[in-house]
C-alpha cells in the first residue's frame, strides 16, 4: 500500500484504488509499528473515491512531518570507492575504506523536515560548490520504538568538492537547504522490501539523458536492521524517523549537475520520485 501526502490530505492506494484517510495528523498516523494493519483496515472502512484527483490543483507534498531525517554512508561498493578517489588529496581516502568493512557504520544527521523538498520540487546545488550529484537512495521510514514499517525514495544531494577537500566538511557537503527529497508515497508493505528491489537513476539535461544507471537493493552490504539498531543507540526520535540507506549510484568524475537538471529516481515498489535542480 502507498501513503500519499497531498495539499488537500491523506490519500491511500491500494490495488489501483484510492481512498481518502480519515486523519489530520501525518504524523500520529504513520507512527504506528502496525501500520499496514492500520490502512488495511481503513481499505474495509472506508469507501474508495476520487478525491485523489485534486493532486492536480494541489499536488504532492514529501512524506513527511515532524521527522528527522538521518543517512547512512560508503554502504555500497561503488560508493566506498568514489569517496576514496575523491578525499585522495586530501588524504582522507582510507577513512572510507576502513569504514566499509568497519563494524560501526556511518551515519550522520542529514536534514530537518523543513529543508527538505518533494515531488516535482526544486532542489539545490551549493554556490561554493564545484562538483555536485545526487545520490538515489532508498529511504527507511522508522517508528519512535525503532521498527521499519516504510519506504521512500530518497535523494541525497551532495557536494563532492566540499566532502572531497576534507572528510570534517561533510556536513557542508550534506546539509543544507533542499539538499534532500523524498517522496512519491510512503510504501507500507506486509512484508519488507524485496532485496532484488531495483533503484534506477536518470538524469534528464536539454531533452537528453545526461546519464542513468541502476542496481539492486542486494548489493548493499549492511542489513536495514543492522542500521537502524546502530542510529537507534542513543538517539530517540517521539515522531519517527527516516533513514537513507546509502547509494550505489555515482556518476562519473567528470560530471557535475546544472541547474534546470531533471533527476529522476525510480524504485521497485514504490514509484518515481522527480526532481529539478534549482
Amino acid at each position: 500500500m502507498k501513503l500519499y501526502k497531498t495539499g488537500s490530505g491523506i490519500v491511500l492506494e491500494s490495488n489501483n484504488l484510492f481512498y481518502t484517510v480519515p486523519a489530520d495528523n501525518w504524523d500520529d498516523l504513520v507512527n504506528q509499528d502496525n501500520l499496514y494493519d492500520v490502512l488495511l483496515e481503513i481499505t474495509k472502512s472506508v469507501a474508495p473515491a476520487d478525491d485523489h484527483q485534486q493532486w492536480a490543483q494541489t499536488g504532492l507534498l514529501a512524506p513527511i512531518g515532524r521527522q528527522e531525517v538521518w543517512a547512512s554512508g560508503v554502504t555500497y561498493l561503488r560508493s566506498r570507492n568514489a569517496r576514496m578517489e575523491e578525499s585522495k588529496k586530501s588524504g582522507g581516502d582510507n577513512f572510507y575504506d576502513r569504514v566499509y568493512d568497519a563494524e560501526r557504520p556511518e551515519l550522520f544527521f542529514k536534514s530537518t523536515p523543513e529543508r527538505v523538498v518533494g515531488p516535482g520540487a526544486n532542489v539545490r546545488i551549493r554556490a561554493d560548490s564545484t562538483w555536485n550529484v545526487p545520490e538515489p537512495e532508498l529511504t527507511l521510514f522508522i517508528t519512535s520504538s525503532g521498527k521499519i514499517v516504510g519506504y521512500t525514495c530518497g535523494n541525497d544531494m551532495s557536494s563532492r568538492s566540499i566532502e572531497g577537500e576534507n572528510p570534517l566538511y561533510l556536513p557542508q557537503a550534506k546539509s543544507y537547504d533542499g539538499s534532500a527529497a523524498l517522496g512519491p508515497c510512503l510504501y507500507v508493505p506486509e512484508t519488507p522490501i524485496s532485496p532484488d528491489s531495483q533503484i534506477k537513476l536518470e538524469i534528464i539535461r536539454e531533452f537528453q539523458a545526461a546519464f542513468t544507471n541502476s542496481i539492486a537493493i542486494s548489493q548493499m552490504k549492511r542489513q536495514h536492521t543492522e542500521l537502524v539498531s546502530f542510529l537507534f543507540r542513543e538517539c530517540s526520535f517521539p515522531f519517527g524517523c527516516f533513514l537513507m540507506t546509502g547509494t550505489g549510484i555515482v556518476p562519473p568524475d567528470d560530471f557535475t549537475l546544472r541547474s534546470g537538471d531533471e533527476i529522476r529516481i525510480t524504485i521497485d515498489g514504490i514509484g518515481t520520485l522527480e526532481n529539478v535542480v534549482g
